[in-house]
């Protein structure tokens, strides 16, 4: 069945958006996943907890992790599904450019 996914969906919740940016908080179970997405805008990540990202992109999955505080960015074009790999729930903020 096209768009069923049995991992259970990461919760946005929208924080701020304007006409400059877009904030939202992702908070996810362990397993939780955004499911696949493209990001037409650029966008920095500033995870709450520690993270433990399982990606899925065309090159396949990895495993990144990153720690609390510690940002990142990335431009427009990226397209992935995002997934709590680790066994603890996790949560980021996502900043996007308007």
């Amino acid at each position: 069945m096209p768009g069923y996914s049995a991992r259970p969906p990461a919760i946005p919740t929208i924080v701020l958006d304007d006409a400059v940016t877009r904030i939202v908080r992702w908070d996810f179970e362990p397993g939780a996943a955004t499911g696949h997405h493209v990001h037409g805008l650029g966008y920095v990540v500033v995870p709450m907890t520690d993270c433990h990202f399982l990606i899925e992109d065309e090159t396949g999955e990895r495993r990144v992790t990153s720690r609390a505080g510690e940002a990142y960015r990335r431009d427009a074009g990226v397209a992935h599904n995002v997934i709590n790999g680790g066994d603890q729930p996790m949560s980021f903020i996502e900043i996007e450019y308007k």
